[in-house]
């Protein structure tokens, strides 16, 4: 099992997959520079807007309801709209999905959504079963039943399960889909809740199993029990039988940390748990728990832990040198746990980065670690294994050229069997399963293609940012571009996600069919070239990602793939600040855009829900040199009544408890006090995922595509920019 990093598990992506736990996106810089400090007009201190970041205020409220109808008003009554929509349902309703599946004792376990099941089923088949090209599944939850028997409107967040029985979980339930959730055990044999069992109310709570009877709980345990940033700061051992009061504390946070969350990992031979202590987002300390008392892992606070069978696995996320051996950020190093915890640091490189080469994730089979590697944003695949006192390397069959192929363990406890998935750009999902002692793989569930891709291609660019750094984009367009096209550029940059070649049905269908050109810009801050490309991006030096996307933007109209009045972003939640930075900093570059549940203001962004937990990553406002440098990148502080801009569609929800709707309401309510074109929509339900159920999503999405397609397709263009 693989800990995750404060980082992973709080930023998260905007997917719906399953989450079934073991146990756990030329001009000269000189245009960009003038036009930059020109705009910088930064509102005063007094916010008028700010009683909209009253999240159930009555009045906040009928704004909100007053600014939905308007759009949906003003996007939603056409036929094209109606015909995308249900486009855009079909879709992400379609039976021509893989189905995800985590294998938990003789079981494939997964979770579902279409236009019978709203809300999704958590089911379950046998792997005998699962290679059928139609599967029986035995459903194990329905929580469009259970919400409807318990008149709550309960989101699917995820749940832990315990090993090796695979006979208890511990069910994550989210009202609306928020983050925080309402925790209940359940009994996967039985298929009902457990009475009397394991009850967490509802919070931003993390869980780990003991053993049958006692877990690792971090929860709201009440007065001041929670960080700054509203998560646990304490974790406790908690037994079967007692009262969540009586449970014994094990540790506490200082209450400006992120928070204290829980672990547990175990295969026949070992079992580990613990508390992973998050300072802030990328610094933390591990704590294994041993005879009931906590024992400290003694490595660098930037550097991550984790466990395969009896070895320790560290991340360094800067260079860390040790006994005079420099260990290079983005490394992967190996040493035996128990010699380790004796002071002995005899580690192993199992992984080195080099300036073009990243380690973006691994997994585990009972006996190899299976590595999966970015080379220039392309995908390799490495095995490795501890035999006759020695590390080896297996090699995979690389990725064709833009296909990214990943690779993960099936069943860590019992064999060494990987699941391999590939896809593309245009190139639709396929899963095989294979061992890593036999050749070949058997190829289990392969997707359709969903939008015709015979007259489209994808290429790989790169463009020069304004200190001269070079960034990679992807462009996926008509293999013949004789003219400018309506140009969707994309992107994130920030807490070292990487953006890599997958297979969007919607984009497809929604853009690249009707004759769009769609683009991914790898820009700094995201993790394509390891930790040094995110930290590159950093707080003062936030402004370098905004100049890689409005490079790539450049190039892109450098190149004649389109023109400003073609070209429209979008981005969500960091990309949200992103593109909130590109309407603002450039609005002479794009013709529209999209911004989804973002973050806007800058200033107050702390003070509001999880901002807290992101300070390590953009600065503290409340310190007055860096509020110096946040300020040039707070969109809310960046717009005037006099300046001409893009139209924009800004998108969040209400039930959206990580990044506060108050931003989005803030900013729009802004422009439209400048008299400026700008749509907004916020869904009642969804959390940061901004939809809980297909139709929410095909809705959101339909209006996204119809009012960029609208915007930028419908109007006359030049190459010029003023």
């Amino acid at each position: 099992m693989r800990i995750l990093t404060p980082a992973q598990r709080l930023v998260g992506r905007i997917t719906h997959s399953v989450q079934f736990h073991m146990q756990k996106v030329p001009l000269t810089g000189l245009l960009y520079s003038g036009f930059l400090m020109a705009t910088l007009t930064y509102a005063s201190e007094q916010d008028s807007h700010q009683w909209l970041e009253q999240v159930q205020d009555e009045a906040a409220l009928a704004w909100v309801k007053q600014r939905n109808a308007e759009t949906t008003e003003n996007l939603a009554q056409s036929a094209e709209f109606r015909e995308l929509q249900e486009t855009i349902r079909a879709i992400l309703d379609t039976k021509d999905r893989i189905p995800a599946v985590a294998k938990l004792g003789a079981h494939y376990y997964n979770f579902w959504q279409d236009e019978n099941h709203e809300r999704g089923i958590l089911r379950r088949t046998s792997p005998e079963e699962y290679r059928k090209s139609e599967p029986v599944w035995e459903t194990v939850l329905d929580l469009d039943q259970l919400g409807a028997d318990e008149s709550e409107s309960w989101v699917w967040k995820g749940s832990t399960t315990l090993a090796p029985t695979y006979d208890r979980s511990l069910f994550e339930l989210s009202r609306g889909g928020s983050d925080a959730s309402v925790v209940r055990e359940y009994d996967l044999s039985a298929r009902v809740f457990v009475p009397d069992g394991f009850v967490l109310s509802e919070a931003k709570s993390d869980v780990a199993w003991l053993d049958r009877n006692a877990i690792l709980v971090a929860t709201d345990f009440g007065h001041d029990s929670l960080t700054d940033s509203g998560y646990p700061r304490s974790v406790k051992h908690w037994s079967r039988g007692q009262q969540l009061e009586q449970a014994e504390a094990l540790f506490t946070a200082a209450k400006a940390d992120v928070g204290a969350f829980v672990f547990s990992y175990q295969t026949k031979d070992y079992h580990r748990a613990g508390i992973v202590h998050a300072i802030d987002f990328f610094n933390s300390d591990t704590y294994l728990l041993v005879d009931q008392s906590l024992v400290h892992i003694e490595k660098p606070t930037h550097t991550t832990a984790s466990f395969f069978r009896n070895w320790l696995l560290l991340e360094p996320k800067e260079d860390w040198q040790l006994n005079g051996t420099i260990f290079s950020a983005g490394s992967l190093l190996v040493v035996d746990l128990e010699r380790y915890l004796q002071g002995e640091r005899d580690l192993h490189t199992l992984f080195e980065p080099t300036r073009t080469r990243s380690l973006i994730g691994f997994s585990q089979t009972r006996n190899f670690l299976l590595l999966n590697i970015l080379e220039n944003v392309q995908s390799r695949i490495e095995a490795h294994q501890y035999v006759l006192d020695k590390w080896h390397a297996h090699t995979f069959n690389d990725g064709t050229k833009f296909e990214t192929i990943s690779v993960r363990g099936v069943d860590a406890i019992e064999n060494d069997e990987y699941f391999i998935t590939r896809e593309g750009f245009l190139t639709p999902p396929t899963l095989a399963i294979g061992h890593i002692s036999k050749p070949g793989d058997e190829v289990l569930k392969q997707e359709s293609h969903a939008f015709a891709n015979e007259n489209l291609d994808v290429t790989q660019h790169w463009a020069t940012s304004l200190d001269g750094t070079q960034i990679p984009y992807f462009q996926v367009a008509p293999k013949h571009l004789d003219q400018a096209k309506p140009t969707l550029l994309y992107g994130y940059g920030g807490f070292e996600i990487s953006l890599i070649p997958d297979y969007q049905k919607v984009v497809g269908s929604a853009w690249l069919e009707p004759g769009g050109v769609y683009v991914v810009a790898n820009i700094r801050g995201g993790g394509e070239f390891g930790p040094a490309w995110h930290r590159a991006a950093l707080k003062d030096k936030r402004h370098k990602a905004y100049e890689d996307f409005i490079a790539v933007a450049e190039d892109l109209i450098a190149r004649n793939v389109t023109t400003p009045q073609l070209l429209g972003t979008m981005g969500g939640s960091n990309g949200g600040l992103l593109v909130g930075n590109m309407y603002t900093q450039r609005p002479d570059l794009f013709g529209a855009v999209v911004s989804n549940v973002p973050l806007l203001d800058m200033q107050r962004y702390h003070k509001l829900l999880a901002g807290a937990s992101w300070m390590a990553e953009f600065g503290d406002p409340d310190k007055p040199a860096e509020w110096e440098f946040l300020k040039r990148y707070s969109p809310y502080h960046n717009v005037a009544p006099n300046i001409d801009y893009p139209a924009l569609l800004v998108t969040t929800s209400t039930a959206d408890d990580r990044v506060h709707p108050g931003h989005a309401r803030k900013f729009v309510a802004r422009m439209l006090e400048y008299n400026k074109d700008v749509a907004y929509f916020e869904n009642l339900e969804g959390g940061h995922a901004g939809a809980a159920d297909n139709g929410q999503r095909a809705l959101m999405l339909a209006l996204e595509y119809r009012f960029l397609w609208e915007t930028l397709a419908s109007k006359p263009h030049s190459s010029r920019i003023d």
